[in-house]
Order: C-alpha cells, then structure tokens, then sequence
C-alpha cells in the first residue's frame, strides 16, 4: 500500500495497513534544498523542490503547500517582510487598511496580478508533476477573514468588526471573491485537496454566531468550488475551542487538521467519538514540543494521539500546525518511525 491509497483509505475511514503520518513539514524543508526562508517562500522551483525532498528522505504519506500566512493578501499590494529564519509576514507599519474607511477600498482582485499566488499555483502544479497517485498534494489557503486581517492587523481588524461589522462584512466578501477564483485554479493544477485555514471558528476568538456570520457564509462558496472542481475540501484550524459542528455543516469537509480537542468535547477521544464518523481527524502532536521537552515526551504524545483516535481509520497522525521551521528533523523522523510500528493496523 503506497501513500497515497493509505491516505484514501483514511479519508474512507477504513483502517489502512498503518495510520498515515504527516509531520507537517514546510517552511524546514528549505534546508534540504540550502535555500534561505526567502527564497523557499518566493521561487515555485526551489519551494517545490523542498517539499519534493522532503518526502524522498522522509516516508511521509502527503504533502500540504503551507507556505506561510501573506501568500493571499499579496494581491491587494500589502507590503511583505521576509525574516532571515522565519515565515514571512505583512509589514504592519504599512497597512493596506489604515482605518474602517479604508474597507471600502478592498474590492475583488485579479488573484493573476499577484506574483506570491500565482507562485504557489504553480508549485502546486510542480507538486502534482512530480507526485500525482503517489502522495496526495494538498493546496493551503487562507480563509478570506484571515486574508482580510493580514491587510489590517487581527487585532485591529476584531475591533472593526464590533464598531462597524458592515464595512467588515462587505471587504470580507470581495476578499472571497477573489478567493473563489484562486482556488478554482489551484483545483485545476490536480491538487488532491484545498485545505481552507479558518483561524477565526476558534471560541478562543470570537463567538460562533459570530464567525458564521463574517466567514462562515462565504467559505461555504469556497467549499462549492472545491466541490465543482472535482477536488476535497479539508480544514485546518490550530487554535483552542475550534468549532467542529458549524464548520462541518457549513463546508462538508472530508477532514479537520486541528491541534486542541474542539469546543464541544473534553478530549481527542470524545472528539473521535463525537466527528469521527463525520470527518477524518489530523492531528494533533504540538509542534512545539519538537524543539522542547524530551524524545521520550514526543514519543508518547504520538502514541497517545494514536490510541485515541485512529481505530477504525479516519485518523491521520500529525503535527497540529506546522513543524518548527527552525528545529531539527529528528522528532518528525520520531513521529514517523511511530506511525510505522506503534501506528500499524492489527489485521
């Protein structure tokens, strides 16, 4: 069984020969290529060489485009720092909405004019060349509240919304209208998947009625794209009390990649008991204990993911959010060799 018929059968919730494994491995796999941060995040060629790396040294069972959270709010011109050993990120000092009367400024883009979009297109299209029917590709886009808040600062952005949700409302809108057009052509590089980053459908952030009213309604239309364009729909949501019903019922998503038990239930278990026929989980190793803590904590923060959500497939084992872009390769190899002994399906 290769990669990518153990994802499929994951995705099918059926038990596959092991638990499919994912540390999800980005902006770290620049230094299999010797490339620095900048140039791994601006050139399709050497960006896509890294991932393709990293799944020729490392028996990883897919690939997701993660490149960093600015790659969308490029389109409207926001200015982007690229850090020497870090992901880039908006120049804050220079953003694109300076106050609400700015929102009316932000109307639907040609998501061809920004050359970081259009890089990530075509690494994707890279990717599939290179791994189609071997390793699924998964296209990584930030939803359209989490692209408005990289031209206006999310803190700044939160308060907007309570002082003028219409304004908000209506930026959010055109953001998601250009959004529609760049994932249909992201579908059309024969990616597997697009995982939609819903940062916001988190209680930690705003209520649920909230977030359905400001992003929920509009990715349900990135959802209806993905789904014309013959292609899934996956989530990814790292942050504590993610709203698992809401977004189910709004993008029918064929999986959740997430880091903490959702709002609803007590622990991963619950959380296997209560969605794991709905959805297929991805999870939920904290990254940042690749670069803290011991082996032996790593390895059995593994081996308790496993035990609580991988019987009867559905499962695939993974970092809740990116692997530490700055750490060493040895605890994804750890979560790997897990997946492979620890993570093996009992036939």
């Amino acid at each position: 069984m290769n990669s990518y018929e153990r994802v499929v059968a994951a995705l099918s919730h059926k038990e596959a020969d092991r638990v499919p494994v994912y540390p999800i491995l980005s902006g770290i796999t620049r230094k299999l290529v010797n490339a620095t941060y900048e140039q791994w995040s601006t050139n399709a060629e050497i960006c896509a060489e890294a991932f393709i790396k990293s799944t020729e040294q490392f028996d990883i069972d897919c690939v997701v485009t993660l490149i960093d959270l600015s790659v969308e709010c490029d389109a409207w011109g926001q200015k982007i720092i690229f850090p020497e050993n870090e992901a880039a990120r908006p120049d804050y000092s220079n953003s694109i909405i300076k106050d609400i009367e700015d929102y009316a400024k932000i109307k639907k883009a040609d998501y061809r004019t920004s050359k970081r979009m259009m890089m990530h297109i075509d690494v994707c299209r890279r990717l599939v060349a290179e791994l189609k029917g071997k390793k699924p590709v998964v296209a990584f886009v930030f939803g359209p509240l989490g692209v408005l808040s990289m031209l206006r600062g999310q803190q700044d952005m939160y308060m907007d919304i309570y002082d003028d949700p219409d304004a908000v409302t209506a930026a959010v809108k055109e953001v998601n209208e250009t959004l529609k057009d760049y994932v249909a052509a992201l579908c059309d590089t024969g990616v597997d998947a697009v995982m939609l980053d819903t940062l916001f459908a988190s209680g930690s952030i705003m209520s649920k009625e909230l977030w359905y009213k400001m992003e929920g309604v509009f990715v349900k239309e990135l959802a209806d794209v993905i789904r014309q364009k013959n292609c899934l729909t996956m989530v990814h949501n790292c942050g504590k009390r993610v709203y698992f019903d809401v977004q189910i019922e709004t993008m029918n998503p064929v999986a959740i990649s997430f880091l903490y038990p959702p709002d609803d239930c007590r622990d991963f278990a619950e959380c296997k008991e209560k969605y794991g026929d709905k959805v297929t989980l991805i999870g939920c190793v904290t990254p940042a204990n690749a670069v803290i803590g011991t082996d032996e904590e790593w390895d059995a923060q593994c081996r308790e993911q496993i035990d609580a959500m991988a019987k009867g497939g559905g499962f695939m084992l993974a970092t809740g959010c990116e692997y530490p872009a700055n750490a060493t390769f040895d605890r994804a190899q750890r979560m790997i060799e897990i997946a492979k002994t620890y993570g093996r399906y009992q036939k």
